[in-house]
């Protein structure tokens, strides 16, 4: 079974697996200026979010609601949601790991901030670590800067994908994106969280080419509708 994963700019992606359908940091138009399409043309089986700021989670409560879809995210962000009428949650928290339909999940590391749209606190802000069970693994960075705790990702066998952020500003940039993609042992990176604002912009095609150099690993450049294969 061929999972589809298809990026809607900024940190924002869709994957179907054929059986669920995920969203990843829902931030669609209007908000988001790369982005084709609202929330309101995507179906959702699950809402996975990193953290709590609004370039991730602006659409999260009104997708979740016109869904019903379950929203995977820390415990504060789960519970805030609840309040805004996300009824199906289910909280988690740095290291723990659980077993949903689609696969298993441990939500990982994070070094940035997390404060929900309206100021309330938003928990620790993290990533995802995914194991599909077609086989495949994907880990999703969210905003982050470089640590060495990815190197335990590397250690434990690597993953078929990373979703690394790459603006620099807010998160790592370029070159520790490279480090990061080495850390993890990535046999293919897809770069994200850049061009959206202007303290953010690069060059992703720059990008590659320097995680081509440093270690040969495959960059997919995705633009705003594009869909990649796994």
């Amino acid at each position: 079974m061929t999972i589809q994963l298809h990026y809607y700019g900024h940190s924002t992606f869709a994957i179907d697996t054929g059986e669920h359908k995920l969203v990843i940091d829902p931030f669609f138009a209007p908000n988001n200026p790369l982005a084709p399409t609202s929330a309101d043309a995507l179906e959702a089986d699950f809402i996975l979010l990193t953290h709590g700021h609004g370039d991730h989670c602006a659409d999260a409560a009104a997708l979740a609601r016109r869904t019903g879809a379950l929203v995977i995210a820390n415990f504060e962000i789960v519970t805030w949601l609840q309040g805004q009428g996300a009824a199906a949650g289910h909280g988690m928290n740095l290291g723990g790991a659980y077993t949903f339909p689609f696969g298993r999940v441990k939500m990982t590391i994070a070094h940035h901030s997390s404060t929900l749209p309206d100021g309330t606190p938003g928990g620790n802000p993290g990533g995802f670590l995914i194991h599909f069970n077609e086989g495949v693994d994907l880990y999703i960075a969210g905003d982050t800067a470089l640590t060495y705790d990815m190197r335990l990702i590397g250690e434990a066998g690597g993953v078929d994908l990373a979703i690394l952020p790459i603006g620099d500003n807010f998160t790592m940039g370029p070159e520790d994106a490279v480090l990061a993609a080495q850390f993890v042992q990535a046999k293919r990176v897809i770069p994200c969280h850049y061009n959206t604002f202007p303290p953010i912009r690069q060059d992703a095609a720059a990008f590659a080419a320097a995680l081509r150099r440093a270690a040969e690993i495959e960059c997919v450049v995705l633009q705003p509708g594009e869909t990649f294969s796994l």
